[in-house]
């Protein structure tokens, strides 16, 4: 699903957005696509990431330079050895830089080639990521062998793509709006629950605002289920009535820059299962998101236990009737 394009330095800001929401798979009914259809659940375009990234590949025809030293890096492609696939990706989105706009022979329509602005920022540059056109998702979808795409329904798989990322963003934000200020905020920010943090974060975040996160890269990992959702799978095989689901259809891994009060920055990487839920009467699908910080330091750790320990404790105690009952 996380699919953008970062070969145009100018993009300008959009102003679409989302709006905050709880972190456990959120509900996205999409109102405007009601007649889509997808033989392919998985998001098509993805590339396998190098294994070796200690030592990045080098271009074969470079010559060793005179007195350099002799060993090669375990990757390094001999004179005679065709360049890596792997060289050819961008290494912010391991997307294939060269994805042009041109129509396909096997085409029978036009596709639009303008490119939307998303709303979220990028690390590396001044400017917003943009989405691809359809034109270009067309064409990446017949590079990765997804040749049986109805090309009338190209559009709209584009407008879900987008959408959902927006929505995806918008969790990032809510949990940076948390967390961003540090631990001691971030559990005055918890401590009432998902419905009190509003007001308390609004009274709280005017004395120290802080830079908004930027998006630094990100990566389609589509056959690697997270630990979160084969805990989720196992528990809905016990208790199907409860916890039954279908397993998500992606899993894309964001890596986002996160200043802090002092002014450093460092880079947070967030973890998002996208779920298919049953559609609308009305026929409009339903996705879910379910977006937290990976588990990759104690203090992410703790921030997934305060937010959601906060959340059960303050309904739990009966602290919210409370609070009803003395307003």
């Amino acid at each position: 699903m996380g699919w953008f394009w970062a070969d145009n330095n100018n993009a300008p800001p959009s102003s679409a957005s989302s709006s905050a929401t709880p972190p456990v798979r959120r509900p996205y009914t999409l109102t405007m696509f009601t007649s889509l259809t997808f033989n392919k659940p998985a998001c098509p375009m993805h590339a396998t990431p190098p294994q070796n990234t200690l030592f990045p590949p080098r271009n074969a025809a470079q010559p060793t330079p005179s007195g350099s030293c002799p060993v090669r890096a375990p990757n390094e492609p001999t004179s005679s050895s065709p360049p890596s696939s792997i060289s050819k990706l961008n290494p912010l989105n391991y997307m294939p830089s060269d994805l042009s706009q041109t129509r396909d022979t096997r085409q029978t329509i036009h596709l639009p080639t303008e490119r939307e602005a998303s709303s979220i920022p990028r690390g590396d540059i001044n400017g917003n990521w943009e989405y691809p056109s359809p034109q270009q998702m067309y064409n990446a979808m017949l590079r990765k062998g997804y040749d049986d795409t109805p090309e009338d329904a190209v559009e709209s798989m584009v407008a879900v793509h987008n959408f959902l990322n927006e929505g995806a963003w918008a969790e990032i934000i809510d949990w940076e709006r948390r967390f961003s200020r540090g631990l001691g905020y971030g559990w005055e920010a918890c401590r009432r629950g998902e419905e009190g943090f509003q007001e308390n974060a609004d009274r709280i975040a005017n004395l120290r605002d802080i830079a908004a996160p930027k998006l630094l890269r990100f990566q389609g990992r589509p056959n690697e289920m997270t630990p979160k959702a084969r805990i989720v799978e196992f528990m809905g095989r016990m208790y199907p009535a409860k916890f039954g689901c279908e397993p998500p259809f992606d899993r894309h891994d964001w890596y986002v820059q996160r200043r802090t009060v002092d002014g450093q920055t460092r880079e947070v990487r967030y973890v998002i299962d996208y779920y298919a839920g049953p559609s609308e009467p009305t026929g409009e699908p339903v996705f879910f998101l379910d977006v937290r910080p990976a588990v990759d330091t104690p203090t992410a750790a703790v921030e997934r236990m305060m937010r959601w320990g906060g959340d059960v404790w303050h309904r739990a105690s009966g602290a919210k009737a409370r609070e009803m009952a003395s307003s």
